[in-house]
């Protein structure tokens, strides 16, 4: 799938035009990407301003030349090109398995257009096949866990070599299998759950954010709209 990521992930580079401020999502496909963005920058071909959503992708993209910003230091993204783990024909996507959701979805947030590129295997019918991430704070995630076990659902924490995981902003992620939950409960009633447990800082749910998704297939890409198909 390597190929399709770096057809589409070099497609989306593309989108981006002189004066913009980009959003830079995180993860193998928008590698390609920032590497493409890179290139022209280096070319001089574009001056943009972009707005990283990660440390990786900070780190990348300040390697090749590109003007980076914090948030909180510019009015609004024009667009931000990211990816996903998993999305579906109702333009809900699962994000958050590098465990950059947080800032993805802040930035997202406050995006005037949001582009999502995958490879052909993470389009689904529908989401929740992929673990959910959930990003808490380490002081008392033990409550968070009970919590969502008492509810029906079996959390795990995210570990690396036997430790924890942790964010860029020094959290914990628990990974959460919802495919049971997703005929049973909305997915909007899901996210507000969730984030209605004290200590739940965001979850992986990507819900009414996303306008393009770009799908690399067959060593071309096809491109969704959501107001042609939703």
């Amino acid at each position: 799938m390597n190929h399709e990521k770096r057809v589409v992930g070099e497609k989306a580079a593309d989108l981006i035009q002189d004066k913009m401020i980009v959003g830079l999502g995180t993860g193998s496909t928008v590698h390609y990407t920032i590497k493409k963005i890179g290139e022209k920058v280096q070319r001089n071909e574009l001056d943009i301003n972009c707005v990283p959503t990660s440390n990786a992708s900070a780190e990348f993209a300040r390697s090749l030349g590109i003007k980076l910003s914090s948030l909180n230091d510019v009015p609004q993204v024009d667009i931000t090109i990211d990816g996903a783990d998993e999305i579906d024909d109702h333009f809900r996507a699962i994000k958050g398995g590098g465990g950059a959701l947080l800032f993805e979805k802040i930035v997202a947030s406050n995006s005037e257009k949001v582009v999502i590129i995958i490879d052909s295997t993470k389009y689904v019918d529908k989401i929740g096949k992929f673990s959910l991430p959930i990003e808490v704070i380490p002081f008392g995630y033990q409550y968070v866990f009970e919590t969502l076990k008492r509810e029906g659902f079996q959390p795990k924490l995210r570990k690396i070599d036997h430790v924890p995981f942790t964010t860029d902003s020094g959290n914990y992620i628990f990974d959460m299998n919802i495919s049971h939950m997703i005929d049973k409960m909305d997915t909007e009633h899901l996210e507000q759950f969730i984030n209605n447990i004290p200590g739940v800082v965001e979850n992986g749910l990507f819900l009414n954010l996303i306008d393009v998704i770009y799908i690399g297939k067959n060593g071309g890409i096809e491109m969704k709209t959501k107001n042609v198909d939703r």
